[in-house]
């Protein structure tokens, strides 16, 4: 077996036991169906594809949800392609066990967390670029390829991959799509689900068949492979995805904002959208994470400044010379302390390397629970304003980063090491944050997923006509139940 290195991190929440006797069923049966399916994949499967040992296994028991419910899995499995991906699905309806589908772990909604008796089934090892075509504008990948690893291939073709989330050093496309993963373009140039065309999936009745088109256009039945983005592997297990890509952009001109409030950011924010300027970036950074970043890695960001506010346009010619004019104006009307176009493109990349950089820094200080809830441009100023208060209101450290130009926002809430005090008053504050949202006319998540952290949450936006819709949609895909459930919807 390969050699892996994997972080570990002690386990919170339920452990197996909990799961186990939720169950009602005899431990010693239960043992008894895992020893069965192991047997089972030991015969099906080659040797290096089933991993045991529980050290390891633990490294994959979980995502980077912090606090989110995980257990050890009773068996991992490496599949190399579709052929492996349907047998261990297959195996799994006929022994009724659960299969939670894991990619490159950097979720943070507990989607991919290990449940008491499941399998998890590691894509990591399916990540070959299989096409890449210009002439058709589109690239064929199995679901362990790394964003910026197809994004680098494309390069070389004169073509881009658009999605681009924060994590698109390390996260995969498999785990990209069943997220709907967003990130710094989407602002104008939208998520996942705007470039998937069409997948290889196994079912739930483990059925290995495909969904989608390659042609631009086609509306043959319902938009199966639409349904599959963001369902977050509790609908099929996906083996390949098609996806659109563009032609390389012009170079971008980036604007910079220093605000003393996070809550003149947000007015500047408003502005842009009602200036009718559509940016290719508009990241927001507070002070906490300005400061986290310069400890870690010493870029000096949070001597001048309380928040910033990054916008970019990569428009042509001089329509990208008015928008940065006019994004300008718009920081400086709103109460920017400075404000200027950079016309350095390192440190133009340097300002955005330290917002990819907020999360890890802020972790460095202590666990971080991630809230990732989307609320209309308009009201992103009052937003920010609500979680500033949230945070004094439960005593948390509250940090803020944002894709603030589509109004999604990352209020990261920060806690001392150990302090279960801090822990309780922080996953008070994750709730009203989410009650804010839905008063605002928003959604409790825009591009991390529902998972196990958002369920209440999900309840609370659906009614349930709608959660019964798309309970029934689970039942139709997933007849035998087994794929990641516990996810997205609460018990009834």
């Amino acid at each position: 077996m390969e050699s892996i290195s994997i972080e570990r991190r002690p386990a919170h929440g339920y452990v197996e036991e909990h799961f186990r006797s939720a169950l009602n069923v005899p431990q010693t049966c239960l043992q008894e169906v895992i020893t069965v399916l192991i047997d089972a994949l030991q015969r099906e499967l080659p040797a290096d594809r089933l991993v045991l040992d529980p050290d390891v296994m633990r490294g994959y028991s979980y995502d980077q949800a912090e606090w989110a419910a995980h257990t050890l899995p009773d068996v991992v499995v490496r599949p190399r392609n579709a052929a492996e991906v349907q047998t261990v699905v297959r195996l799994c309806i006929e022994h009724d066990t659960p299969l939670v589908t894991r990619g490159a772990g950097t979720g943070l909604s507990g989607g991919a967390n290990a449940t008491a008796g499941c399998v998890v089934i590691v894509m990591d090892r399916l990540n070959a670029i299989k096409e890449i075509n210009p002439l058709e504008r589109l690239a064929v990948v199995e679901p362990g390829v790394i964003n910026d690893d197809l994004r680098a291939a494309c390069c070389e073709h004169g073509l881009w991959y658009p999605p681009d989330p924060a994590s698109a050093s390390s996260s995969t496309i498999g785990g990209n799509v069943a997220t709907n993963a967003g990130g710094l373009c989407c602002v104008k140039y939208g998520v996942t689900r705007d470039y998937v065309l069409g997948m290889q999936i196994v079912t739930g009745s483990g059925d290995l068949v495909r969904l989608g088109r390659r042609t631009a256009k086609g509306v043959a039945g319902y938009d199966m492979a639409g349904l599959m983005v963001g369902s977050e592997g509790t609908l099929g297990v996906i083996t390949e995805v098609t996806v659109r890509l563009r032609p390389m952009r012009e170079p971008e001109r980036t604007v910079a904002g220093y605000f003393d409030s996070i809550v003149d950011a947000g007015r500047a924010v408003s502005a842009v959208a009602a200036a009718g300027v559509t940016p290719s970036a508009l990241e927001l950074i507070d002070r906490h994470c300005l400061e986290a970043v310069d400890a870690w890695k010493n870029m000096g960001l949070s001597v001048d400044a309380n928040v910033v506010l990054l916008g970019r346009t990569d428009a042509p010619g001089i329509v990208g010379e008015q928008e940065a004019a006019t994004m300008l104006d718009c920081f400086s009307s709103a109460g920017a302390s400075w404000a200027a176009q950079s016309t350095d493109p390192e440190e133009a990349d340097a300002l955005f390397a330290a917002r990819r950089l907020a999360y890890p820094a802020l972790e460095r200080l202590g666990p971080v629970l991630t809230e990732d809830v989307c609320v209309p441009k308009a009201q992103v100023a009052k937003m920010l304003e609500r979680i500033e208060r949230t945070a004094l209101r439960h005593d948390v450290t509250i940090a803020n980063i944002a894709h603030a130009g589509d109004g999604n926002l990352h209020p990261l809430l920060v806690t001392p090491v150990g302090d279960e005090a801090a822990r309780e008053r922080a996953q008070a504050a994750f709730e009203d944050i989410i009650s804010d949202a839905l008063a605002l006319g928003g959604t409790v998540t825009g591009e991390h997923g529902v998972g196990l952290l958002k369920m209440a949450g999900l309840r609370q936006e659906l009614d349930k006509p709608v959660l019964d819709m798309q309970r029934a949609i689970k039942a139709a895909l997933d007849p035998h139940g087994i794929l990641n459930p516990g996810k997205v919807f609460e018990p009834r």
